[in-house]
C-alpha cells in the first residue's frame, strides 16, 4: 500500500534535542532504576496491607435509596424498635415424615440451646409449619448487619447449628445475614488468570513477557484492594464493591501491561536498548494508557448521579482499583522491563507478527472497500441484539436466585414450602403512634388482611417507646414474583398518612425507582464526559461523537444479551441457573458506568494508532487499514484477556456476580468484534478527511498524537544493556 504524502503543513522536524515528555522520563528513569522502584513497591504494598489488617472496615449490604419511604420507615425502625432493626438469621429444621412431638421439640431445644452459645447472638424464636415437618427458628443478633462480621458470625451460627442437628433431620442456615456474605471463592479469579496466561504466552511466545502482565496486575491489585479495605472503615461498602474492583483491576491490568510490553518489544526489535525501548513504550503506550484509564474512570464517577450514594461509594473504590493498576503500569512495569533486557523477546515472534498483521491488514482493506455497507450491517446487528432489553424485567434477586446446592437457596425453598413462598419476603408497615389512633391501627390491620395478595397480617407489635407501631404482612407469592411488586405498590398506595411500608421487598422497589430516576442524569453525565476527553484527546468532533455513539450501540446490544441470558428457560440454563430471574435493579446503571468507560480502551487504543498514520500523511482509507491492521492483534488479545476475566466470574454460582460477569464478558465480547473490527474501522473510512474536522472556535485546543511521539523520537539515553 502506497501512503499518500504528508501535506506542507503536517511535517515534522526532528526532535531528536527536543526536551523529553514527563512520560519518558517517567519511563525511563524506571528502567534505569528497577530495584528501587521494585522496593517502593514492595514498601507500599506492605504498608497498605498493614493498615488494612489495622483498621480496615468490613461490608454492609445495605443499598437504599436514601428519603424514600421504605428508607424513612427503616429509619423509624431504628430509632424506635431497635430489635426489629438488627439483623437476622434463620435456620430451618425439616424430617421426612411427620415427627413425634417429644422428639422433634428436643431436637429444636438442642439447636435453641447452641445458638444461644453464638457470640452476639441475642435470642431466638421457633415457628412450626402445619404437618409439624419443619420448624423456622428464627434468629436475632444483637445489632444491625451494619455493625457485625456477617462471615464470621455465619460460620459460627452454621457450625454450631450442624453439630446440634443429629442425622436424618434435614437442616439448611439461610436469612438475611447469611445472604450478605455469598460472594465468589476465588474460582473465577484463577480461571481468568489461567486463561489470560495461556492467552499472554500464545500472543507474546516468551514466559518472562507473559509473566509480566500478570505481575503487574497483581500488584495494583494489590493495593487497590488494601485501599478498599481502608475506605470500607469510614464508608459504608457492599460486598459486591471488592468483587467488582477485582474484575476491573485484573482485566484492565493485564491489557494495560499487554499493550506497553508489545510497544516495548516492538522499539526492542528495531535495535533500541531496553531502557530507552522502555521510555518509548512508555511514552506512546503508556499515554493511551492514561487516556483509557481517564476514561474508565470517567463512566465510573457517572454512578455519583445514581441518587443512591452507596454506588457513588462502589464506583469510588473501583477507581482506586483503576488508578493502582494505571500506575503499576506505568512505574514497575518499566522497571521490569529494564530489568530483564532482551529476555522479553519472544521465540519465532517476528515471523508470526508478519504473518497476522497481513490477515489483518486483507480484513482491513475488505472492511473499507465498502464501509458503508459493513457500517449498516454492523449496526443492523447491534441494534438486533438490543432488542431484548426493550423487556428487561428488573427486581430483586435473593436467594431463592442461587443455585440448589446453596445452603441459603436450600434455606429460601424450605421456608417456602412449609409456610409459604411469602414467608421469604415479609412485608412491614410502620405507624406512627402520633399520628394514628388505636382504632386507625385496628382498621389499618382489618384492611391490610383482606387486600387481595396478603396472606396473613401478624400481631401489632408497639415499640417500647410508644411511638410507633409494627405489622408485619406475609405475601402470598415470593418476594421475585411480579405479583408481589403489584401487591407492594397497591399496599404502599392504599396506607393512611403516617404510616409507611418497608422490608427487602419494598426497599428494593424503592431503589428501582430512584434508580430510575436518575438513569438519565448518570447516561448525560457519563456522555458529556467522555465526549469531551476524545475531543480533547482526538481535537475532532465527529471522532468524538462516533466513539460515543457506537458505545450506546454496543451496552444496548450487552443488554439485550443479558435479558435473553436471565430471562428466558434456554438462556438461564445456559449460564447455570435452575429458572429465569428478574436482573437486578442496580445492573443497568452499575454496567453502564462501567462498560462505556471499559470499552473506550480499545476504541482509544485503534484510533490513536488510526490518527498517528494519518498525521504522517495517509489519507483515511490508508489510515484505517494502517491503524486495524497494526493493532488488531493486540486488541483482540487484551479484550480476549478482559472477556476470560469476566466470564469466570460469570461461572460463579451467585447470581450477583454471574450478572456482573455475563455483562461485562458479553459488552467486550462485542465490543471487540462487531463495534472495534467492524463498526469503527467502517465508519472511519466512510467519513474521510471529516474525522477530523474541528471547528475554528475549538482550535486552541493542544495538537498532539494521542499515541504519544512517532516512533524513533525519544532521544537516546544511556541505559542499561
Amino acid at each position: 500500500m502506497t501512503l499518500a504524502p504528508a501535506p506542507p503543513h503536517t511535517a515534522r522536524s526532528p526532535r531528536a534535542t527536543a526536551r523529553p515528555s514527563a512520560l519518558q522520563r517517567l519511563g525511563v528513569g524506571c528502567a534505569r532504576r528497577p530495584w528501587r522502584v521494585i522496593a517502593g513497591w514492595v514498601l507500599v504494598a506492605t504498608l497498605v496491607a498493614g493498615l488494612a489488617a489495622l483498621a480496615g472496615g468490613s461490608f454492609r449490604d445495605e443499598m437504599t435509596a436514601p428519603g424514600s419511604p421504605s428508607d424513612r420507615a427503616t429509619q423509624s425502625l431504628r430509632a424506635s424498635f431497635p430489635d426489629q432493626s438488627r439483623a437476622t438469621a434463620r435456620v430451618v429444621l425439616t424430617w421426612p415424615d411427620t415427627p413425634a412431638p417429644g422428639p422433634r421439640d428436643a431436637v429444636v431445644r438442642q439447636v435453641t440451646d447452641a445458638l444461644a452459645a453464638v457470640p452476639r447472638i441475642d435470642g431466638s424464636s421457633v415457628r412450626l409449619d402445619g404437618a409439624g415437618r419443619t420448624a423456622l427458628i428464627d434468629v436475632r443478633y444483637d445489632a444491625p448487619l451494619a455493625d457485625l462480621d456477617a462471615a464470621g458470625l455465619t460460620d459460627a451460627t452454621t457450625s454450631v447449628v450442624g453439630e446440634a442437628v443429629p442425622a436424618g433431620v434435614g437442616v439448611a442456615v439461610g436469612g438475611e445475614l447469611p445472604e450478605s456474605v455469598q460472594g465468589p471463592d476465588g474460582t473465577a479469579e484463577l480461571i481468568g488468570v489461567a486463561v489470560a496466561l495461556l492467552v499472554l504466552l500464545l500472543v507474546l511466545r516468551s514466559a518472562w513477557a507473559a509473566l509480566l502482565p500478570l505481575l503487574v496486575a497483581g500488584a495494583g491489585l494489590g493495593v487497590g484492594l488494601g485501599l478498599i479495605m481502608l475506605l470500607s472503615a469510614v464508608v459504608s461498602l457492599t460486598s459486591v464493591s471488592p468483587t467488582l474492583a477485582s474484575m476491573i483491576g485484573l482485566g484492565i491490568g493485564i491489557d494495560y501491561a499487554l499493550f506497553i510490553v508489545s510497544r516495548h518489544r516492538s522499539a526492542l526489535a528495531d535495535g533500541v536498548m531496553p531502557v530507552d525501548a522502555a521510555g518509548r513504550a512508555v511514552v506512546t503506550a503508556g499515554r493511551a494508557v492514561c487516556i483509557a484509564g481517564g476514561a474508565v474512570l470517567l463512566g465510573i464517577c457517572g454512578l455519583a448521579f445514581s441518587g443512591v450514594p452507596g454506588f457513588a461509594w462502589m464506583g469510588m473504590a473501583t477507581g482506586l482499583v483503576v488508578l493502582t493498576t494505571v500506575l503499576a503500569a506505568l512505574t514497575l512495569l518499566p522497571a521490569l522491563l529494564g530489568l530483564l533486557g532482551h529476555r522479553v523477546t519472544g521465540r519465532g515472534r517476528h515471523d508470526a507478527d508478519v504473518a497476522e498483521s497481513a490477515r489483518a491488514r486483507r480484513w482491513a482493506r475488505r472492511v473499507v472497500r465498502r464501509p458503508v455497507l459493513v457500517a449498516v450491517l454492523a449496526t443492523a446487528v447491534l441494534l438486533a441484539l438490543a432488542a431484548p432489553a426493550l423487556g428487561m424485567r428488573l427486581g430483586q434477586n435473593d436467594a431463592g436466585s442461587e443455585a440448589p446446592s446453596a445452603p441459603t437457596r436450600q434455606a429460601y425453598d424450605a421456608v417456602a414450602q412449609g409456610f409459604g413462598p411469602g414467608a421469604n419476603g415479609p412485608l412491614v408497615v410502620v405507624a406512627e403512634r402520633d399520628r394514628l389512633s388505636d382504632a386507625d391501627i385496628v382498621a389499618l390491620t382489618t384492611g391490610l388482611a383482606g387486600t387481595p395478595g396478603v396472606a396473613g397480617v401478624g400481631a401489632v407489635q408497639e415499640s417500647p417507646d410508644g411511638n410507633i407501631a409494627v405489622l408485619v404482612l406475609t405475601p402470598t407469592t415470593g418476594p421475585q414474583d411480579a405479583a408481589t411488586a403489584d401487591l407492594v405498590e397497591r399496599v404502599a398506595a392504599s396506607l393512611p398518612a403516617g404510616a409507611a411500608l418497608t422490608g427487602p421487598t419494598a426497599a428494593m422497589l424503592d431503589l428501582t425507582t430512584t434508580l430510575s430516576a436518575h438513569l438519565w442524569q448518570v447516561v448525560l453525565a457519563v456522555l458529556v464526559a467522555t465526549f469531551l476527553l476524545l475531543l480533547v484527546v482526538f481535537r475532532s468532533v465527529l471522532l468524538a461523537a462516533k466513539a460515543v455513539v457506537v458505545n450506546l450501540l454496543s451496552i444496548g446490544a450487552a443488554y439485550g444479551v443479558m435479558t435473553l441470558a436471565f430471562q428466558t428457560e434456554p438462556g438461564a440454563a445456559l449460564i447455570g441457573l435452575g429458572q429465569p430471574v428478574p436482573i437486578a435493579a442496580w445492573a443497568p446503571v452499575v454496567l453502564f458506568a462501567i462498560l462505556f468507560g471499559l470499552s473506550m480502551d480499545y476504541e482509544v487504543f485503534l484510533l490513536t494508532s488510526i490518527q498517528e498514520r494519518h498525521e504522517q500523511g495517509a489519507g483515511a482509507a490508508d489510515a484505517v487499514v494502517d491503524g486495524l491492521s497494526g493493532t488488531a492483534r493486540v486488541i483482540v488479545s487484551a479484550a480476549a484477556i478482559m472477556v476470560a476475566v469476566a466470564a469466570g466470574f460469570a461461572l460463579d454460582p451467585g447470581v450477583m456476580i454471574k450478572i456482573i460477569g455475563v455483562g461485562l464478558a458479553v459488552a467486550i465480547l462485542l465490543d471487540v468484534t462487531v463495534v472495534r473490527m467492524l463498526l469503527v474501522p467502517a465508519a472511519v473510512a466512510a467519513m474521510g478527511e471529516a474525522n477530523w474536522w474541528l471547528p475554528r472556535g475549538l482550535r486552541w485546543l493542544p495538537r498532539s498524537v494521542a499515541h504519544g511521539a512517532e516512533p524513533g523520537s525519544c532521544p537516546p539515553t544511556a541505559g542499561r544493556r
